[in-house]
């Protein structure tokens, strides 16, 4: 394919799979739970957090993440208890446990404490044409609080060479926005244009067969690579493509 009928066959695809039927099968489903701007986000946020292995199984946890804190995510990061941080010692998705959610929930509640919320942060650092750097340092400020050592490897950063899928995927969610009614676009400060594209193994699979991804390893340097293409193709919305980079893989195995 030339790049004109690749861009031809990845807009059809976009346009396959960028519908609300995508979101019964997606964590992205978490998010759209709620109504209110700051529920939305920290929804998205820990959802997106514990996003990867078996996507039923990140569904179902999400769905208990949401639930011991009883459907009020908002409520219960501002206004928690230690008691109610005891709670969620039973949680487990993977290697993320109990106390790492515990860990998250301060995070959080020092981000809208005291930098005025997760947009505010991510869209400081912003550059002209990527987040990276955004989310290298909303890294830094997210763990200001007291947590365990263990807890930090649950967040990328993109300037230790990490593609950092999940909170690229995260971003999507929260700054996209278009008719289809699968991302939020609830952000309004940050440009659509600097997203990243969520990288992972189906994604950088389909990448390479398709002849825009040489790069081996899904790393950082790989994500530029993928980015550069990808905003050749649409410099104003170039993640809109990861519906059909995801979809080509997971739904067609492309």
């Amino acid at each position: 394919m030339n790049q004109k009928e690749l861009k031809e066959f990845l807009d059809e695809k976009v346009i396959q799979y960028n519908n609300r039927d995508f979101i019964e099968s997606d964590p992205v489903q978490i998010p759209h739970l709620f109504s209110q701007k700051e529920d939305i986000e920290i929804a998205g946020f820990l959802s997106a957090s514990i996003a990867w292995g078996n996507r039923k199984m990140i569904i179902k946890n999400s769905h208990k993440m949401m639930e011991l804190m009883g459907n009020t995510p908002y409520d219960f990061v501002m206004s928690h208890s230690d008691e109610d941080l005891a709670r969620l010692e039973t949680f487990a998705h993977r290697t993320f446990n109990g106390h790492d959610f515990a860990g998250f929930i301060k995070g959080l509640k020092h981000i809208y404490q005291n930098h005025n919320g997760l947009e505010s942060v991510f869209a400081k650092n912003q550059e002209k044409d990527s987040l990276q750097k955004s989310i290298s340092e909303f890294k830094k400020i997210f763990f200001e609080t007291d947590h365990l050592a263990r807890t930090q490897k649950h967040i990328s950063d993109p300037l230790n060479n990490s593609a950092a899928k999940r909170i690229n995927m995260y971003l999507r969610w929260m700054v996209r926005q278009d008719a289809k009614g699968v991302d939020l676009g609830i952000w309004k400060s940050i440009s659509p244009s600097v997203l990243s594209c969520p990288l992972d193994v189906h994604s950088g699979n389909v990448a390479r067969k398709l002849g825009i991804l040489s790069r081996k390893q899904n790393d950082a340097k790989a994500l530029l690579e993928l980015d550069t293409k990808l905003r050749e193709m649409d410099a104003q919305d170039p993640v809109k493509y990861d519906f059909a980079l995801f979809g080509l893989g997971v739904f067609e195995g492309f």
